[in-house]
């Protein structure tokens, strides 16, 4: 039905194919995993996670990773996808600072990765819509 959120078609609402919005999540995520690796110190007294510093400095050699192969994959469908799977590590990471003196950081973090992750699913969708 037109007009439905089955009908969606974010391509022609925004004039950005699938493939463009996949790139500039690679740029984003090779930009965020350079600052979790040069700064975990910064990201984890910001958050209320100090002592998870070795973590945060994986979670960006993961990004930079994921980054890399969305951007040098033909079809970067799988490497969205593992963002994705990455967004639901970093929420379940940053809830951990919900509890302590950083709350509200944390907290803004968390609507941060929210917003992150649903452009993460729409672009796997939208890809995945293309394969088909």
């Amino acid at each position: 039905m037109p007009g439905t959120i089955v009908d969606f078609k974010p391509q022609r609402a925004t004039g950005v194919s699938p493939v463009q919005l996949a790139q500039a999540l690679g740029w984003f995520s090779i930009a965020l995993g350079s600052v979790e690796l040069l700064l975990p110190r910064v990201l984890t007294r910001l958050l209320g996670l100090r002592g998870h510093e070795s973590l945060v400095r994986s979670y960006g050699l993961r990004e930079i990773g994921t980054g890399i192969g969305i951007l040098r994959s033909r079809d970067p469908t799988t490497w969205v996808y593992g963002r994705v799977g990455g967004d639901a590590l970093d929420i379940a990471t940053v809830a951990l600072g919900l509890g302590g003196p950083r709350r509200a950081s944390a907290a803004l973090a968390l609507v941060s990765l929210a917003g992150v992750t649903v452009i993460d699913v729409v672009c796997s969708g939208m890809l995945a819509r293309q394969k088909a």
